[in-house]
């Protein structure tokens, strides 16, 4: 059975927390650690984990940080050795057998060192599920259709390639996929996460847009199609927010063509 460590990070939002550690604990096949990142300014959530009976795979660390970064490496650090997930509070998994069944895909892909899979999200108010295998050749187009909730990294690759980036305060995931996007990688077919859009990247989607600009080409140089690739998604998400644009994502979605 793989070694598999969940990461979850909060800071002030303990009713999100409690519905991620619910979703860790109904899995029938439970992680072998459950390591929660809490750099709350308030006193709810230390509260709740020191006073509530917890599971014995839950440990916490309850101490400030620099943002999101900060959190993801403190995580990944004190992780034991095998894969890590990072399951952010108010995320959940698509449903209680996803553990079961990651751990058999991992047995079955022995020399990876990554996978990712699908995930259930909002587009349009519309709950569609999306995902793709990762295609390093597409890497400018960001991460629309690899999501970072959905992977399980081996501790081992962000020690080889480097932790995520405290400069990025969006898209430190997008710049951690072009540190390891030469290593060994296989595609789960199968919803994962289902994820909380309520988080900064969705919330500050147009920002995020150009972050991944100056993402990309420091890792690529200067990218024409980076760029027009970023533009085409803002317009995209432009549209969206009109009647029409609504509309026509309605009628993608019918014929079954919103992971697309």
């Amino acid at each position: 059975m793989a070694i598999i460590t969940v990461v979850t990070i909060c800071y002030n939002n303990l009713a999100d927390l409690q519905k991620t550690c619910a979703s860790v604990d109904e899995q029938t096949n439970a992680p072998f650690c459950h390591l929660i990142i809490n750099g709350s300014t308030n006193n709810d959530i230390a509260n709740w984990l020191s006073e509530t009976q917890q599971p014995v795979y839950r440990q916490w660390i309850n101490e400030p940080d620099n943002g999101i970064a900060d959190a993801f490496n403190k995580g990944v650090q004190h992780a034991p050795e095998g894969f890590i997930h990072l399951l952010n509070s108010g995320d959940i998994y698509a449903d209680k057998n996803v553990f079961s069944q990651i751990n058999n895909f991992l047995n079955a892909h022995p020399n990876i060192s990554w996978m990712s899979g699908k995930i259930i999200l909002k587009r349009a108010q519309h709950w569609v599920t999306v995902g793709k295998p990762f295609d390093a050749k597409k890497l400018y187009r960001g991460m629309r259709s690899i999501a970072h909730p959905t992977w399980f990294v081996k501790k081992e690759v962000y020690e080889r390639c480097g932790y995520f980036n405290m400069q990025y305060k969006i898209g430190m995931d997008y710049d951690m996929l072009c540190k390891i996007k030469d290593e060994p990688y296989a595609f789960y077919n199968a919803p994962v996460t289902k994820f909380d859009d309520t988080g900064i990247s969705s919330t500050q989607y147009l920002a995020s847009l150009k972050e991944n600009i100056v993402i990309y080409e420091s890792h690529f140089g200067f990218s024409l199609k980076c760029r027009l690739w970023q533009w085409r998604l803002k317009m995209l998400y432009l549209l969206l927010q009109t009647r029409v644009g609504k509309f026509l994502f309605l009628v993608k979605k019918k014929l079954g063509l919103e992971n697309h």
